[in-house]
């Protein structure tokens, strides 16, 4: 199985060292079988900081990609991927020792079309620590996984079509409910991994005023304006760094 993971990066010199540190520990793991091939492409998405060199150090392929969205980006690293399994990650998640071991075993499985991987945030206020909780209970209910860290067969990619680069949130859900479509048509599985689960930097949750995470990240605001770029300024223009 050759694995190639896709990291979307825009300004992210502060993050992306300990992303790739505990990649390159999962990958070391996982690496020891003959079998296996870990390849990894940094997408530099329009950056003015430091991520590209940060990336070409770690040993990362890196593609720039000038046109800005998360969406754009995910899909410019599967276009230049050489694996058979496309593993999405985000520049500021760092990846538990054994989940490349996880992912590996869950895809030797022809059924398994691919998946997602559950999230633990880790805020410091205890408020947003209560609105994630109720989050991640809508999320069970309904189907709902980020893009934290997905992964899918490369052959199953193109026939969902990627990601929608006209949504500027929620894409990644968008994408793992179209995995679930083509596995159920194509009498398939999706898996989503519980356990271990990945830890994104909880920024924008310490960095923002709490009434601003509480609208931000109101489903129906999302439903209604996730197509407008102007709106998601703290994601692309104003992020929180």
């Amino acid at each position: 199985m050759n694995i190639t993971v896709v990291i979307p990066a825009f300004n992210e010199e502060a993050y992306l060292t300990a992303t790739l540190d505990s990649l390159e520990t999962a990958a070391t793991r996982l690496q020891s079988r003959s079998d296996i091939r870990i390849d990894t492409i940094v997408v530099d998405n329009n950056s003015t900081d430091a991520t590209a060199s940060i990336a070409q150090r770690k040993g990362a392929k890196v593609i720039h990609e000038p046109a800005q969205g998360i969406s754009r980006a995910r899909n410019t690293g599967a276009c230049h991927a050489e694996g058979d399994v496309l593993v999405f990650i985000d520049a500021d998640v760092i990846v538990p020792p054994e989940l490349l071991e996880e992912i590996y075993a869950v895809m030797s499985d022809p059924a398994c079309v691919g998946g997602g991987v559950d999230v633990d945030y880790k805020p410091k206020r205890t408020i947003i620590k209560l609105h994630l909780r109720v989050w991640r209970l809508l999320s069970h209910l309904f189907g709902m996984v980020q893009g934290a860290t997905q992964f899918c067969r490369t052959s199953v990619f193109e026939q969902v079509g990627g990601y929608d680069e006209t949504a500027w949130i929620g894409e990644d859900v968008d994408f793992y409910w179209q995995l679930k479509r083509y596995a159920k048509k194509s009498q398939g599985t999706i898996k989503l991994i519980r356990n271990p689960r990945v830890n994104p930097s909880p920024r924008r949750f310490d960095g923002w005023p709490v009434w601003k995470t509480l609208i931000w990240t109101n489903p129906l605001f999302i439903a209604l304006l996730r197509r407008r770029k102007w709106v998601w300024g703290g994601w692309y223009s104003r992020p929180v760094r």
